[in-house]
């Protein structure tokens, strides 16, 4: 007969390892409600298309992006919408095991994951609900002009900067684990 307490406590050790990077949602929950709460605010303040000098290179320009980064696909019929929900729904979901399978020490990539969960969950809000994503921030120099974004682009940008560091932060540790 199985002890059962010492199989709890190996499961609670496992749980201890592996899902105690879950805590970190919180920060996926805020990154959604800020990103929510700044496009309904940009929506209820902003007239599309005109932008709104905040301060020198800096607008604030409410527009509709149908497409993905840069407004790639932008101009298709539509059927990038569903691309681009499929994908997000995808990728939030391997966010979310890889999340759980993190080590207690690895809280910086747990950071980066959960960044990019939420501003992936965000935008693909928009994207059920209006069919295109809502974007504010518009940056500028002189005649060149980014093109806008808005605070879930501006987390999974974070989080992906943090995975892209993270490689070059550690990079004997994975080769030490394969030897």
């Amino acid at each position: 007969m199985p002890d059962t307490q010492s199989s709890a406590g190996l499961n609670m050790s496992q749980q201890e390892k592996s899902g105690s990077k879950l805590r970190w949602l919180w920060l996926t929950a805020l990154v959604i409600a800020l990103d929510l709460g700044t496009k309904a605010l940009a929506t209820a303040m902003l007239t599309y298309g005109v932008p709104v000098p905040v301060v020198p290179m800096f607008n604030l320009t409410l527009l509709h992006n149908t497409g993905a980064a840069f407004s790639f696909l932008a101009g298709e019929s539509g059927w990038q919408r569903w691309f681009f929900i499929t994908l997000a729904a995808v990728v939030s979901v391997v966010l979310f095991r890889w999340l759980k399978t993190l080590k207690a020490d690895e809280t910086w990539s747990a950071i980066a994951i959960v960044l990019i969960l939420g501003g992936a969950l965000g935008n693909v809000y928009d994207r059920v609900v209006h069919g295109y994503v809502v974007d504010f921030l518009h940056f500028y120099w002189n005649d060149y002009h980014f093109p806008a974004f808005n605070v879930a682009d501006t987390a999974i940008t974070i989080g992906a900067g943090m995975m892209i560091i993270d490689i070059f932060r550690q990079p004997g540790a994975s080769r030490d684990k394969q030897d």
